[in-house]
């Protein structure tokens, strides 16, 4: 299977917004739908030029070395050709993709033996100033996407993101730039929703803090 580096023109598929919760297919999603359910080899041959690139673009936010990336982006397409029968076409191709995408990208991590929970202590727990532990404190509401709207491009906040602790990173990627629930990205990292929120407030936080010391 050859993957494209860079997104080639695409189909009229709606939105480019990189979130998992995209519009319903267009028409001529649905026909390339049916093309590709019925075995047709050109078509899983466009499916590939029309999304390899913008798939390769997501699962490099999540793995570090690029043979990886082309691994799971193979797995991906695999993946989409093996369960395209039963897709009902409630979201659009390029969020369904992007979904069996992101899956694949932490089944990779998780199958290296870095198991998200164990990362929790070190990468989430937050402590006052005399160096007690707190055990619950309240999410921090405003996420890293509405942040950048005032002090930085989104251009340069995923750049920040990209330099983050893996499971801070992760979190940060799931629930701030891709728009999944708290419940979802537990579920996707197979941790518990307590360590999400405090994970997800501690990475705000150190993200917040990386931005303004670097523009003093």
């Amino acid at each position: 299977m050859s993957l494209p580096s860079t997104n080639s023109p695409q189909l009229q598929s709606g939105s480019t917004i990189d979130s998992p919760h995209s519009q319903t297919p267009q028409p001529d999603e649905l026909v390339l739908l049916d093309k590709l359910r019925q075995g047709d080899g050109a078509s899983f041959e466009l499916l590939i030029r029309e999304y390899g690139g913008y798939l390769m673009t997501i699962t490099r936010r999540y793995l570090q070395s690029e043979a990886d990336v082309q691994d799971s982006v193979q797995d991906t397409f695999l993946q989409a050709l093996r369960s395209v029968g039963q897709f009902e076409g409630r979201s659009s191709i390029k969020s369904w993709l992007h979904r069996i995408a992101v899956n694949s990208a932490l089944m990779k991590i998780r199958a290296q033996g870095r198991r998200m929970e164990e990362l929790v202590d070190d990468s989430a727990s937050l402590f006052d100033e005399r160096g007690k532990r707190i055990e619950s404190e309240p999410e921090i509401g405003e996420s890293v996407e509405d942040q950048a709207i005032n002090n930085e491009t989104r251009k340069t906040v995923r750049k920040y993101i990209e330099q983050m602790p893996e499971l801070s990173r992760n979190l940060l990627l799931l629930r701030d730039i891709e728009g999944y629930s708290t419940e979802e990205t537990a579920n996707l990292l197979s941790i518990s929703v307590a360590s999400v929120k405090t994970g997800l407030h501690r990475a705000r936080k150190l993200l917040k803090k990386r931005i303004e010391q670097d523009h003093k």
